[in-house]
């Protein structure tokens, strides 16, 4: 598992196989959000185990993140940074799905698009978020997020 520490309440990294999990512990972390369509969450052997959030979400212009479950990723993970938790975001490689929720949340945390995708390139250099149907899907939720304030 490759990860990248974004802020002290984010990771972003890649999918996380079932004896990852105790090193996902040591970091703190309290959720995993599962931005993989082909492949559900691997099982955390722990009790209780770690919560997971399943959006199952292809890598492919043709199909874009829908915005939907931006912001059920995003609602799930301010749940839990609020209280002082720990969250996973991940994909397959950690390029483009797992950093554009990554992206989310820091911007329904108060940062720019900009900010957010700097920092998340900053901290994870493998990142890709200026892919064009990437960007695109943050610029779109950023937008939609601030319509519902």
């Amino acid at each position: 598992m490759d990860y990248s520490k974004i802020t002290d309440n984010l990771y972003i990294g890649t999918t996380p196989k079932t004896g990852d999990y105790a090193a996902l512990h040591d970091l703190g972390v309290n959720l995993v959000i599962n931005m993989r369509i082909g492949l559900p969450p691997s099982h955390d052997p722990r009790t209780p185990p770690m919560r997971s959030v399943w959006l199952p979400v292809i890598d492919s212009p043709i199909f874009p993140i829908p915005v939907c479950l931006l912001k059920k990723g995003v609602l799930e993970a301010l749940i839990v940074i609020d209280d002082g938790g720990v969250v996973y975001t991940h994909c397959a490689k950690g390029r483009h799905r797992g950093p554009a929720m990554g992206a989310c949340i820091l911007i329904a945390q108060g940062m720019s698009p900009n900010e957010a995708m700097r920092l998340i390139k900053e901290q994870r250099p493998i990142s890709d978020l200026k892919m064009w149907y990437i960007y695109r899907r943050i610029i779109k939720f950023s937008k939609s997020w601030e319509n519902s304030k």
